[in-house]
């Protein structure tokens, strides 16, 4: 493998990855000896094209490798691309050293990271990591791809993983989670992105292991979250997180919610809760996400309706003036020419009745006060702490990682329907379409636009769309 000799497969192997946890786990000088070779695997086996890897990402490595160090694409992009998925992000490993590669750069190239220091490469807005160091700080997944060559370097058996759809860590999962539990939380993000298992020993410690996650910094945990919620696989992340015990811990009044209602850990039914995230799931992917305000006023409005249920007509009007800037009458124009059936099956929406535009227009503020209340209790130590009190032998926690930015973000949409008052110089969008640029970075505009699409397709299913199988 070029530069990569046995003496650097003896110093990776003390630093063991598994290609679904990025783990780097520890070891002496007895891992090093057991090291395994490399399996080298033609990428063709695969179906792996050259225009699967974007042109950001050729552009790194050309740049590199044009200046004689060696690079390899690794981790999860990897994996992705063998299951013919999106990769989310690339990452590359190179023998250029900190220097070199800003060098190479210079002014696109921003040094982060203490432990295992990593280069963002800005290229056309989108940023590439590149691990570096190889000889000095190692930090790679067990799959290696070389692009030049086309071979897939394999370590601790990646791709037989890939094939059991398994997430196994490389040393033992209780060793694993316990030196670093933010690894339970990239274990249930993978796992739900991919649709994969976990085996009985990881399952165990994730659940055993669960309130670890609290002590992790808030900015951490907001990003975990934040992979998980905004990439398109919220609804299996929300399900795993309830299913392993780690619901209680990073959103207690969600767990709440599973909890007053009955629903099981294992529970195959669904809610209001996982159908709404399952139809923002339907907008996004790992190459197109979400800013967080989305989610963020998805989960406070739900909490509103668990709250207080309301007429759907209420619900979605309230997110038609949302969309619109705070255009009431406009709203209530489209609002009471809709038509079409409610979802009977959830018990936060009450039986639809006859409303005069005074009462539905107070209904909708309402509704705003409530959503803007659930959203403040979400975001305040005290109010979280408290949420599961009713709840017998919950776990209690304070823990709030929803940063202020983006409650502000969120507090500005709901505040325009709360106060009944377009907002001055506001257009929402017209044609219809997704621009994903303007929704990653939480463009109002396509956050409002979203979060509507979200809620009508939640309220009013389609035809071809059967009743959802919601859970007593």
């Amino acid at each position: 493998m070029d530069r990569f000799n046995s003496s650097t497969r003896s110093a990776i192997s003390r630093f063991p990855f598994s290609i679904n946890l990025f783990c780097e786990g520890s070891g002496g000088a007895a891992a090093a000896a057991e090291a395994p070779e490399w399996k080298k695997v033609s990428a063709k086996r695969f179906g792996i094209k050259d225009s699967m890897i974007p042109d950001e990402a050729w552009n790194v490595l050309h740049r590199l490798r044009s200046r004689g160090y060696d690079v390899y694409l690794v981790g999860g992009c990897v994996r992705d691309l063998i299951m013919k998925k999106t990769p989310k992000d690339f990452d590359i490993i190179t023998t250029a050293d900190l220097r070199q590669v800003k060098d190479t750069f210079s002014g696109s190239a921003v040094i982060v990271g203490r432990r295992f220091p990593i280069c963002h490469v800005y290229e056309n807005n989108s940023i590439v990591e590149g691990l570096v160091y190889i000889f000095l700080k190692i930090n790679v997944c067990r799959l290696m791809f070389n692009p030049y060559a086309e071979k897939i370097y394999d370590y601790f058996g990646g791709i037989e993983d890939i094939k059991k759809a398994k997430v196994r860590t490389v040393i033992p999962a209780g060793t694993s989670f316990q030196e670093d539990c933010a690894r339970i939380l990239r274990a249930i993000r993978i796992a739900a992105r991919l649709g994969f298992n976990f085996p009985k020993e990881t399952a165990y410690y994730v659940r055993t292991l669960a309130c670890s996650v609290a002590r992790l910094d808030k900015g951490r945990i907001l990003m975990e979250i934040n992979y998980m919620l905004a990439y398109g696989s919220a609804e299996a992340s929300l399900r795993l997180l309830w299913r392993f015990g780690l619901l209680e811990h990073l959103l207690p009044f969600q767990a709440a919610y599973f909890s007053s209602t009955r629903f099981k850990r294992k529970d195959k039914g669904t809610n209001m809760l996982l159908v709404l995230f399952s139809k923002l799931d339907n907008f996004l992917a790992p190459n197109r996400p979400c800013h967080n305000s989305l989610w963020i006023s998805i989960l406070a409005l739900h909490e509103a309706l668990v709250r207080q249920p309301r007429d759907p007509l209420v619900v979605a009007t309230f997110a038609l003036a949302l969309y619109l800037g705070g255009d009431m009458s406009l709203a209530l124009d489209i609002g009471k020419s809709i038509n079409r059936q409610h979802n009977t099956g959830f018990s936060e929406l009450l039986e639809p009745q006859v409303w005069d535009d005074k009462h539905l227009v107070g209904e909708v503020q309402s509704l705003a006060v409530s959503m803007r209340r659930a959203l403040t209790e979400m975001t305040d130590e005290y109010f979280v702490a408290n949420a599961m009190a009713k709840i017998p032998q919950a776990p209690s926690s304070d823990l709030v990682f929803i940063p202020l930015q983006a409650y502000l973000k969120v507090l500005k949409l709901i505040e325009c329907v709360q106060h009944g008052k377009k907002e001055h110089g506001y257009e929402p969008k017209r044609d219809g379409n997704i621009d994903y640029h303007d929704l990653s970075y939480g463009t109002p505009a396509e956050v409002r636009n979203v979060f509507t699409l979200v809620v009508f397709d939640t309220l009013y299913p389609s035809n071809t769309e059967n009743q959802q199988d919601v859970s007593s």
